[in-house]
């Protein structure tokens, strides 16, 4: 097993780490810096529990090797807004109650700023086709739909994207 040095940032924060050139970025967030927002749930980049941004584009992080994220700016849904002060596509998934079982609403935000990021005023149709890369086994596709209409608002309230 090679090891190699990596530098990353993620969520403001540089990170200078030795990993495995196998380890996938993934592992890195969850088991090394200890954040829990990005889920393992298909380990093949076709579910979107694990999303992150990665220079602000939505990626599946359990297929990207953390060796080719060095020098990248990695935000995870810790990244985005914290219980101090909430990112609008947080407190629009609460307001709608947009969680069942929750295991994809960490990929279902950081997907729905991504979105917001780019197009601030997206149609129904355009959300369903960002988020369908997203699967929800709960059923609660209705109130994502909701919650991402009023991330929207929020954000367009509150003056863009970074709100």
């Amino acid at each position: 097993m090679t090891l190699q040095p990596v530098l990353l940032s993620v969520n403001g924060v540089l990170r200078d780490m030795t990993v495995s050139q196998q380890t996938s970025l993934l592992t890195v967030l969850r088991n090394d810096l200890c954040l829990n927002s990005p889920k393992y749930g298909c380990g093949l980049g076709e579910c979107g529990a694990c999303t992150v941004l990665v220079d602000g584009v939505a990626a599946r992080s359990c297929v990207i090797p953390a060796v080719h994220a060095g020098g990248r700016v990695i935000t995870t849904l810790e990244g985005l807004g914290g219980a101090d002060r909430l990112h609008p596509v947080q407190q629009a998934f609460i307001d709608e109650q947009a969680a069942q079982c929750g295991y994809c609403m960490s990929g279902m935000m950081v997907m729905t700023a991504a979105l917001l990021a780019r197009n601030p005023d997206p149609t129904d149709e355009e959300i369903r086709r960002e988020l369908s890369g997203n699967l929800c086994r709960c059923g609660t596709h209705l109130e994502i739909l909701k919650a991402v209409r009023r991330a929207a608002e929020l954000m367009r309230s509150a003056g863009g994207a970074d709100a």
